[in-house]
């Protein structure tokens, strides 16, 4: 217990030392010591890596998750290390409400028909969504994460550990400073300022020893902006994807419910179906000549599928897959990323698809997801 209270006594000490060294600088009545160029110009970097990763972080997090209440939620499962329930996302719910809504008005009429294609599609967007924030929690949102409770964490202490340290030479720079001056006056033995001179030195060892680690750790600051720029590419495909996705989806509900508007409007035996007037064409491949298809009414098509179009596409050629793509029925293709099909178009076909075949395989693919090769 004595041992306790003399260390707990000493520690003051030293608190109230380098308090009093610390406010005399800041008063101007010592002199500081200060840091080589190089050290001070990392700091400053570090600084600067730490705050905007912070904004970046908080920013993406409310882009991702807008509710205020679901973010919360997710820190509270995080810092409690267990796994955060699924949660329905907001089209999904949609979606949801309008099957249900459809029962209730009835599946046969033109609006629960209608109801249960939309809802559809709205589940099809909510499930890309949540895609979206999987991938962009576990690839960008973690690693930021990562780096501030700990990479930053460490640096941080030692950094407070290098103040320490120069908070300590400069008080033995001025007790040597004070030893000189009173035995200059004949008021102080020599031994007292050997003993000042030593502590100088001891404590200049141990600034120049805590000033090495902390430049080695914030010189690894520039691996941290290299992980963080491949998290970038990684979070930017994923929403390149996620957009993908949504623009198919929603070009493909647009031609459900132009069928079904036609098929109100002008009475049929299948008006309720609202079957796809070329999915017979796409599955049989190209018609000859003189074959006539049910063309779908006239839609202006995306800027990157207008860009594609622009290059005539005569008899057949090959295109690259831009993105993963799964078929939604059996008109159409399953696409993997990076692979190479065989590409053509059928008169009359809507133009923002085509045509593609691989071995065996044959079906509709949307052109947004390719890129044609000359």
């Amino acid at each position: 217990m004595d041992f306790n209270v003399k260390k707990l006594a000493s520690g003051a000490g030293v608190f109230f030392t380098r308090a009093v060294q610390f406010t005399e600088e800041k008063l101007g009545q010592a002199e500081k010591t200060e840091l080589d160029p190089h050290l001070e110009n990392l700091i400053t970097r570090a600084d600067c890596t730490k705050n905007w990763t912070e904004k970046i972080l908080r920013q993406t997090e409310v882009l991702l998750q807008p509710n205020p209440s679901a973010r919360i939620e997710e820190f509270i499962y995080d810092k409690l290390d267990k796994k955060l329930p699924s949660r329905t996302t907001n089209p999904e719910l949609l979606g949801q409400y309008m099957l249900e809504a459809a029962k209730e008005f009835g599946p046969g009429t033109p609006y629960g028909s209608t109801l249960i294609t939309v809802g559809e599609y709205q589940k099809r967007l909510g499930g890309a969504e949540r895609e979206l924030l999987q991938t962009s929690a576990a690839g960008f949102l973690t690693p930021l994460r990562n780096f501030l409770e700990g990479d930053w964490r460490t640096i941080s202490k030692e950094r407070r550990l290098l103040e320490n340290r120069r908070l300590d030479l400069d008080i033995c720079k001025a007790r040597v400073k004070k030893a000189k001056l009173a035995e200059a006056k004949a008021a102080l033995l020599s031994e007292e300022v050997d003993k000042a001179e030593h502590e100088l030195r001891v404590a200049q060892t141990e600034f120049d020893r805590q000033a090495e680690v902390t430049r080695l750790l914030l010189e690894g600051i520039s691996s941290t902006h290299l992980n963080h720029l491949r998290c970038l590419q990684d979070f930017a495909e994923a929403q390149a994807t996620y957009y993908a996705q949504c623009h198919h989806y929603m070009q493909d509900l647009q031609r459900e419910l132009n069928k079904c508007a036609n098929a109100v409007s002008t009475p049929h035996p299948t008006a309720a179906a609202c079957p796809d007037p070329v999915s017979s064409a796409f599955l049989s491949g190209p018609s000859s000549p003189g074959a006539t298809v049910s063309s779908q009414p006239s839609q202006r098509p995306s800027t990157l599928a207008m860009e594609q179009t622009q290059l005539p596409v005569t008899g057949t050629r090959k295109a690259k897959v831009l993105y993963d793509y799964d078929a939604h029925d059996v008109s159409e293709l399953s696409l993997l990323a990076d692979e190479l099909i065989t590409v053509h178009t059928v008169p009359g076909m809507d133009p923002d698809w085509l045509v593609g075949e691989r071995g065996n395989q044959k079906g509709k693919v949307p052109v947004t997801y390719l890129e044609l090769l000359s």
